[in-house]
Parts: structure tokens; C-alpha cells; sequence
């Protein structure tokens, strides 16, 4: 007993003396943030915009001071906002101190869609006569898709440029469960309804693999059409140069024209010096994004705005975070846009593979609340599937962009049996009393009964009855076509503008301008919800899941994303409005 007491004391004192080093350090880094936060932005004349994709990009800019602090479990992962790479990118065009855009990008940190709206933000501001060149020592397929947008695409001499076709795979648990003496008792609706897949099958079914195709079939169009239009190729021409995976060698690359010439990084900092009037033997004035956007004043009366609402990440109950819908915090946001008088119309952004679908509900009531007093516009990002769907089908409009991914009108349900595991692996037994034959319905510990199972089936098919419903009179369908292209498929921002899911394809921008001329504005501030914690607040809200992340990352290593898909799977519990999986396209 004395070493166990001897044991724990010391224990809790090493805990109490790293919670103290931990708090210090942390001060002292606040503080030095605080301080060099201070410092004023300077633009300066012949300035080039230095456009580094090469970080983890969100749907908005965080200010949160453990963003720049590097102890421990807090060490940086700088990231950027996609708000802030497209407001950085539609000021300097006007700008006349920045004279071009240097794109730094060698792997696609974010899906499609928002590549799309980086890509197109780029497009356009060419238009202003001003340069983008790109330049990488590696271009994955995704990068090079971004920058096939630049005026001048170069390459390292000793580089590679990724252009392979694309592809999708998804990862199954049924060997696993088996081995744990683990059943997924699974209830469903929808014959393209495959989230569940991975419980009950060890490869995809026939109606997955039909919709995966397609779905990779039409983003695959999509992307070989525009690089092909920016690089004056046969769209033909880069089909098969991908096929055939022609460009092995950095000098395949300029032989089939995808890059203009290889060069070195000196070479290349020459030519920007040379465009913007800068002695060769001088640095070149360079701003990035994250300092630029700083720069940037919104400008508009403050009597007149336009509300974005940014719903990204999975759907759950709760407040939620930047990372993740909670069903109390959206809706929140929703209210509050909806019952202030100087917000005259909302977009509602949304970047989500859905989640529960009591939660998707929560959210659609406000939805149609606020669409009776003022115009509700739906921008789609990467995601908005299954819940994401549920919540944006009640607008008055909905912009998505070519290669998002939506659809998956479907619900399903998981109901663990986990009495094998419990009795054959852990020698663990139940035994129990009840009042009523269902008293205790999802009891993990044993097989769902024939009845049970139908209790179950039935709530399913109800909850999938009324997400039709909501569709068929948000888009002005009939349910009995809404049954038919939902099932649980999955369809890009192309086929989805087909099906009539969805009414435009465009950008946040043209979500923005649309809400405006509904709301018959001319000029407008823009402003954001919800509201973006800053400073302490902030870092005291996020910094215990960033230190658990932490350890849980130092673990694990490169098997970290495993984990994590495994951590999301184990997290479908209820009524799920969720889309097949995050698709992972190489």
C-alpha cells in the first residue's frame, strides 16, 4: 500500500509540475504573439502576392494565437483560410502595388471544389493584364490542376509533374469486426446508401462501384476540359497523355506542353525581379496571403449586410466548432442573421458529408424559417451531401461548384452486436431485468430482435420519407423524382445542376451577388457567423483537443489517418444522414 500511495503522489506530481511548465511557456508565447501581432503590414510598391498553397486550407482564416505557437503539443500548423485566398486574390488585381502572383504549389491540401474556386479567382484576376507565374519542384495531379491557371508554368529541372487519371478507394472493417467476434447490425434505405458498406463487406458493392465511376468519370471531364482549355491542348491530348502516364521525365512535361520550360528557383526569383522593375542583386517585395488579407478593409454602409454563415464538417448535436456543424450553434448563428434588421439576406456555406439526421433537421427548420422574411442563398464547397443536402435544400437558391460533391440523399443506421466480443474475447456476460419488451431496444451486449429490427427499418424509412419531403418542396419536385436520383447516391455540382438538385453552378462570390440582387442591394457589408472566437478565448476552447491530438499524433505517426477514419466510423450512432464516405481522390 505505502509504494502504491508512493506510486500515485508521484505521478500527480509530475502531472502538476508539466501543467506548470506547460502554463509558462504559454504565457510567455501569448505574450510574444500579442507582440509581434502588432506590427503594421506594409504593401510595397512592385509587390508580388506570394500564393503558398502548400498549407492546409480551411473554409476561413483563424485567429487563434496557438496557430503560431510552437511547444509541444502546440507546435504551429499554420493553415489558410480559403476567405482570405480569394479576398487576397480579388483586391490585387485592383491593387497597384502588387504587379503579379507568384504560385507556390506542389499538393492539393483541399478538395476539388475549392481548388475550383482558387483556380477561377486566378483566371480572373489575369484578366487584369497582371502575371501569375507557377512554379514547384513537384506538382501533384491536384496542384498542377490549380496551377494549369498561371500565365507561365515551370518546372525544376529534376522534377515531377503528377498527371495519372484519377482514383478512389475506401477502407473496410468487415475482416476487423469479424476477428473482435463484432456484428454490424445494419438498417438502411437507399440502394446507393454504402456508408455502411464498410461494416458488412470486404470490397465495394456493384451499386458503389456504378456510382464512384460516374461520379469519377464526370470530375475527370471536368478537369481534363479545363486544363486542356488553359494549356491550348486537344482535351483528347490530355486524356491520354494521363492514360498512358506520358510525363515520367521533367522534359515529357514540356514536350506535351504542360509546363512552359524548366528552371531553377534562382532563375525563377530573376524573372519575377525582372517583371517588377527589382535589381537582381536586390530581394524582391513579396507579401503573403495571410499579411495581404490583413491589409484588406471591407468596405460597405454598415446599415446594409449580407450574412455568411459557414456550416463545415460533420453534422452533430451541441455548439459545434470550425471543424464541425453542431445542430445548436448553426442554428443559433441562423436566428441571429434572421432577427437583425441590417441583415438583409444570408449565404449559407456549406462543406459537409452530413451526419445525424436529427441534427440536419434542426438546421433546416431555421432554414425555412428565415427564408420567409429574407432571401437564404446556398453556397456548396467540397462536400454537401446527405445532411449537407438536407440543410441547403430549403433555400431560394443553390450554387455549387462543378466538382463538389452532393446527392446522397439516403439514412441509415448502425446497431453494434457486440455479445461475441464480450463473451468469446473479453469472458464478460449481461444479465439484467426489464418492465417491457423493448425497454432495453439497442442493447449492444446482444442480437437485435426480428421485431426490434423493424422498430429500427421503420424509423429509417419514416426519417428517409420526410428528407424526400423536405427536398420535393424545397426544389419544387415531386417526392416519388426525388426517390428516384436519391437512393443514398452520390453526384457532382454537373449532374447535380442536371437532376435540378441544385440551381447554379458558381462560387461564394456568385452566392453573395445573388443574395444581394435578391435582396435588392447595391452596396453591402459583408459579415460572418458564427463568430470566430479570438485571443484567450479562443486558444482556452480549442487548446484540449490540440494537446490530445497531439499525443494521439506522436503515436501514431503515418498511421494517424487510419485512425482517424476508424474514430469516424465508430461514431455513427443514431439516425444518419450521411454520405457513402469522404471520398479519397488521388
Amino acid at each position: 500500500m505505502k509504494q502504491f500511495f508512493k506510486f500515485v503522489f508521484a505521478s500527480m506530481l509530475g502531472v502538476f509540475i508539466s501543467g506548470i511548465l506547460i502554463f509558462v511557456i504559454f504565457i510567455a508565447s501569448l505574450a510574444a504573439i500579442v507582440g509581434s501581432s502588432k506590427e503594421k503590414v506594409e504593401v510595397k510598391a512592385n509587390s508580388i502576392l506570394h500564393l503558398n498553397l502548400n498549407l492546409p486550407i480551411t473554409e476561413r482564416s483563424s485567429s487563434s494565437p496557438l496557430d503560431d505557437l510552437n511547444v509541444g503539443p502546440f507546435v504551429s500548423e499554420k493553415k489558410l483560410g480559403l476567405n482570405d485566398i480569394l479576398k487576397s486574390i480579388k483586391y490585387a488585381k485592383d491593387d497597384s502595388n502588387i504587379k503579379g502572383i507568384y504560385l507556390d504549389v506542389s499538393y492539393l491540401t483541399t478538395g476539388f471544389a475549392t481548388a475550383e474556386e482558387i483556380r477561377n479567382a486566378l483566371l480572373d484576376f489575369k484578366k487584369s493584364g497582371k502575371f501569375v507565374i507557377a512554379y514547384s519542384e513537384i506538382y501533384s495531379q491536384g496542384a498542377y490542376y490549380i496551377a494549369s491557371a498561371a500565365s507561365k508554368i515551370y518546372l525544376n529541372p529534376q522534377g515531377i509533374l503528377e498527371l495519372k487519371g484519377l482514383s478512389a478507394q475506401n477502407m473496410f472493417f468487415k475482416g476487423t469486426l469479424e476477428k473482435l467476434n463484432i456484428e454490424a447490425q445494419i438498417i438502411k434505405v437507399g440502394t446507393f446508401k454504402s456508408a455502411v458498406e464498410p461494416f458488412v463487406l470486404d470490397k465495394m458493392s456493384d451499386a458503389n462501384r456504378l456510382q464512384t465511376n460516374a461520379l469519377l468519370s464526370s470530375l475527370y471531364q471536368h478537369l481534363t476540359a479545363n486544363i486542356a482549355a488553359s494549356r491550348h491542348i486537344a482535351q483528347d491530348s490530355v486524356i491520354s497523355i494521363a492514360n498512358g502516364l506520358k510525363s515520367r521525365a521533367p522534359e515529357d512535361a514540356v514536350k506535351y506542353k504542360l509546363v512552359d520550360a524548366l528552371k531553377y528557383k534562382d532563375e525563377i526569383l530573376d524573372e519575377l525581379k525582372a517583371k517588377t522593375g527589382i535589381d537582381k542583386k536586390k530581394n524582391l517585395n513579396t507579401v503573403s496571403v495571410s499579411d495581404y488579407a490583413k491589409t484588406i478593409e471591407e468596405k460597405g454602409p454598415s446599415s446594409d449586410r449580407i450574412a455568411v454563415i459557414y456550416a463545415n464538417g460533420d453534422i452533430g448535436g451541441g455548439e459545434g466548432d470550425e471543424n464541425s456543424i453542431g445542430s445548436e450553434g448553426i442554428s443559433k448563428a441562423i436566428r441571429k442573421a434572421r432577427t437583425n434588421d441590417k441583415i438583409k439576406a444570408v449565404v449559407l456555406r456549406v462543406n459537409s458529408p452530413g451526419g445525424s439526421a436529427l441534427a440536419s433537421d434542426v438546421i433546416w427548420r431555421e432554414v425555412v424559417l428565415t427564408k420567409k422574411v429574407k432571401p437564404v442563398v446556398v453556397s456548396m464547397g467540397d462536400y454537401a451531401a446527405s445532411g449537407g443536402y438536407y440543410i441547403a435544400c430549403a433555400a431560394n437558391e443553390i450554387y455549387a461548384e462543378p466538382n463538389t460533391i452532393t446527392g446522397s440523399i439516403g439514412v441509415f443506421a448502425i446497431i453494434p452486436n457486440m455479445q461475441g466480443f464480450f463473451n468469446n474475447k473479453l469472458g464478460v456476460t449481461f444479465d439484467g431485468v426489464k418492465t417491457g419488451q423493448f425497454a432495453d431496444l439497442g442493447n449492444i451486449g446482444r442480437p437485435l430482435s426480428a421485431a426490434e429490427k423493424q422498430i429500427f427499418q421503420h424509423e429509417v424509412n419514416r426519417t428517409y420519407n420526410d428528407f424526400t419531403k423536405r427536398v420535393a418542396e424545397g426544389r419544387k419536385l415531386t417526392q416519388s423524382y426525388v426517390d428516384s436520383i436519391g437512393q443514398g447516391r452520390v453526384w457532382t455540382g454537373e449532374q447535380a445542376l442536371k437532376l435540378k438538385l441544385v440551381d447554379k453552378l458558381g462560387h461564394i462570390d456568385d452566392a453573395i451577388a445573388s443574395a444581394a440582387r435578391k435582396a435588392k442591394l447595391k452596396e453591402y457589408r459583408i459579415v460572418n457567423y458564427p463568430e470566430i472566437k479570438d485571443g484567450l478565448m479562443g486558444l482556452l476552447g480549442s487548446s484540449e483537443d490540440k494537446i490530445k491530438a497531439y499525443f494521439v499524433k506522436q503515436e501514431l505517426g503515418e498511421t494517424y489517418p487510419v485512425y482517424q477514419k476508424i474514430k469516424q466510423a465508430t461514431q455513427m450512432s443514431g439516425l444518419q444522414a450521411r454520405m457513402p464516405y469522404i471520398i479519397d481522390i488521388q
